[in-house]
């Protein structure tokens, strides 16, 4: 379906230009509104066909790329675009932007998507006025996710990306626009600034047999702590995007112990603890763009419950983040198979 979608180290390239990355990061505490906790480097990626005798057979079926997760990791995803597209962000086939039911169009009212570049970075799901709920990896089956939450099932899991590209006469007349202006290699089209230090190249690795076929994944995402971060409204008129998407991609969360009985790797080293980073003096982030308007809250996504309500609480003691320690970077900032779903 639609365009190629690659992976470039430890980034997705979909079609459009688009490049979205996972980002590590730090958990929040489950009350209180929080600012953008920074990134610790991005997740490495791996293409499923890579591994067909080794990777759970439901993942064959779906295609895509899978990430290793531990249980209760936070995670963001970074975005930058070559030239304007709407990107769908699924979890557990529930959309982040809308908390309506994954679809293959797009949708003004409610928004089902967010426009890139303006929109740099999401960090959970849209809980409107100005904030989301962070995304935190939790085991299916307790009710926990998302998608758990939604449907009173927990079948899907990971995380569905989707990309729609300009028309061809809205993209002339922004190729056209742009001839005018004179736009910085750091303005809005690149990588945000504060993530643009992680992610070095992770190499693909070719299956060489050994361990047998993992079982199938056992994670999705679900609600953590509130931050400050606006989900921007779409300016343009539904009909400046193409109807059909160019290209999507499953994304499937492994955990550590699976990562490594597929691809042979040791999976990354657990988070770092929260009370130690902030008390290191190492920045957080604040993210506001005076010229774009948020999303209201999505109806059904405002009343998602955090992960502590059914897995308990495990918090570590809280260090807020000094005010110098806040930071705003305004607007400076292998081929992939797809399957059935």
């Amino acid at each position: 379906m639609g365009g190629a979608v690659r992976i470039s180290g430890a980034a997705l390239q979909l079609p459009g230009g688009v490049t979205v990355r996972f980002m590590r990061t730090l958990r929040l505490p489950e009350t209180g509104t929080h600012p953008l906790p920074p990134g610790l480097g991005a997740f490495p990626l791996r293409a499923v066909a890579d591994y067909p005798d080794r990777a759970p057979a439901e993942w064959m079926t779906r295609g895509g790329v899978f990430l290793p997760v531990y249980q209760r990791e936070a995670m963001w995803l970074s975005f930058s675009a070559a030239a304007p597209a709407a990107l769908q962000v699924g979890v557990g086939k529930v959309c982040a932007v809308s908390g309506r039911p994954w679809s293959d169009q797009l949708s003004q009212d409610p928004q089902n998507y967010v426009v890139l570049p303006r929109q740099p970075w999401l960090d959970g799901i849209n809980s409107g006025s100005g904030t989301i709920r962070q995304f935190v990896a939790v085991p299916l089956g307790l009710g926990a996710t998302v998608e758990g939450q939604f449907s009173g099932e927990e079948v899907w899991g990971g995380v569905q990306l989707q990309v729609f590209e300009l028309g061809e006469g809205p993209l002339v007349a922004w190729r056209a626009e742009q001839a005018r202006r004179s736009v910085s290699s750091r303005g809005p089209w690149g990588v945000a600034a504060e993530e643009a230090a992680h992610g070095g190249a992770v190499p693909m690795v070719a299956p060489a047999g050994g361990p047998p076929r993992a079982p199938a994944a056992a994670m999705g995402l679900g609600a953590g702590g509130r931050m400050r971060q606006e989900v921007y409204r779409d300016e343009r008129g539904p009909g400046d995007w193409r109807e059909r998407s160019s290209g999507r991609v499953f994304v499937h969360l492994a955990t550590a112990p699976q990562w490594r009985q597929i691809t042979g790797e040791g999976p990354p080293p657990s988070p770092v603890d929260r009370a130690a980073y902030t008390q290191a003096g190492l920045p957080w982030f604040d993210y506001y763009d005076a010229d774009a308007e948020d999303l209201p809250a999505a109806g059904p996504l405002a009343d998602v419950r955090p992960v502590g309500d059914r897995l308990g609480e495990d918090q570590q003691p809280w260090t807020q983040p000094q005010p110098g320690q806040v930071s705003n970077p305004g607007r400076d900032k292998g081929q992939v198979t797809d399957g059935e779903w």
